[in-house]
């Protein structure tokens, strides 16, 4: 596992090596980022969008959380880091392409279905759940198709946790107006850890099929 001195260790390698062989393209981004497409992704360590998509720097805008979850349109006093950064990859780099991209063994779908953070103190869990709850009526549809926890619930709740994020993109009236209009494209995504295979979702059927 990658400690400080290892992460050095990769910027020199960098510096060296990448920064080095792309220089000019790096002076050009020191200008100003054009990227097409917003990737929304989870947290989790092990599903890294650039290293997924084999993508270079100003290629994607990317925002990574618990569970790659889109909040509802909230126009209010509140803090809203994913709202925020929507809105600046939308309004103004005016990219043309969104991706939900959920994935599998997702720790915060799975915290979801199995609600074992519910009532946690502060420190304990109490922020994992406020923000999971954004999955709650995408977990009752899944428990409504499934008697048992068995990993097939569980990647049924991790497709149903982009669905949702999908669903929330449109409540954003920018985000719809542009997709209605035919200059932004959402699309949904998920890859399996396992077998290093990406999905892809057909919204209208809602289900996910291998790129």
């Amino acid at each position: 596992m990658a400690g400080l001195d290892e992460l050095l260790g990769g910027y020199r390698r960098f510096r060296e090596i990448g920064w080095s062989r792309e220089r000019d393209r790096w002076s050009d981004l020191a200008e100003g980022q054009n990227p097409e497409v917003m990737v929304i992704a989870c947290s989790d360590s092990r599903v890294d969008p650039a290293t997924i998509f084999d993508s270079k720097p100003g290629e994607m805008f990317v925002v990574r959380n618990v569970a790659a979850l889109v909040p509802p349109y909230q126009p209010d006093a509140n803090y809203h880091g994913v709202s925020a950064a929507l809105e600046f990859a939308v309004t103004q780099l005016q990219l043309r392409e969104i991706v939900v991209m959920g994935h599998g063994f997702c720790g915060g779908c799975d915290a979801a279905l199995t609600r074992r953070f519910d009532d946690a103190r502060d420190g304990e869990g109490h922020f994992i759940a406020h923000w999971i709850d954004l999955l709650d009526d995408a977990r009752d549809a899944v428990l409504a198709r499934h008697e048992t926890l068995d990993r097939g619930a569980f990647r049924d709740m991790e497709m149903e946790g982009v669905l949702a994020s999908l669903r929330n993109l449109r409540t954003f009236p920018w985000v719809r107006d542009r997709e209605e209009a035919g200059t932004l494209r959402l699309h949904g995504a998920y890859f399996s850890i396992s077998d290093g295979i990406l999905h892809l979702c057909d919204e209208a059927s809602g289900r996910f099929a291998a790129a």
